[in-house]
């Protein structure tokens, strides 16, 4: 049974339920104590290159670029060891994947948790980015959950 991962805002005040925190940013959070925040890791291998982070700027209309580039940026090995790392510790009870971002759902944390929360199976060559050929370049969706709305690949 897969582990519990959910995906919050470091600023918001830590729950019972969060289980292991970990920060998914690879800058610190702005006016944020690193006592006040509660991690228990600091995953900045797993966060976007500064270059795909400052190109994004978190605007909706990139999301689905912004995905694709940030699942191949995930093939790296430095990135794969990251990966690795956090599913074992998905594999010991609930995580919580931390970013400063206010839109969590089109963030990296957002991409992060659906990658690691997807069964990998053994002879898909156990990477998490084996998954990218299933996500949709237009909404960021994965595919087999269908598209988002005003997608130009959803059936009419």
């Amino acid at each position: 049974m897969p582990s519990q991962i959910r995906v919050r805002r470091v600023y918001d005040a830590p729950s019972p339920a969060d289980g292991a925190r970990v920060l998914v940013d690879r800058v610190w959070p702005r006016g944020l104590r690193k006592d006040a925040a509660h991690l228990d890791e600091w995953a900045k291998d797993a966060a976007p290159s500064t270059e795909l982070r400052k190109w994004y700027g978190h605007d909706p209309a990139k999301f689905g670029e912004f995905r694709r580039r940030y699942l191949d940026e995930l093939s790296g090995a430095a990135q794969r060891k990251e990966l690795g790392r956090l599913r074992a510790l998905a594999a010991t009870g609930p995580v919580t994947l931390l970013t400063a971002t206010r839109a969590v759902d089109i963030s990296q944390a957002a991409v992060l948790a659906q990658v690691l929360g997807q069964e990998v199976e053994s002879d898909q060559g156990g990477e998490a980015v084996c998954w990218a050929h299933l996500v949709c370049p237009e909404c960021g969706a994965m595919q087999s959950e269908g598209h988002r709305p005003g997608c130009p690949q959803a059936s009419p």
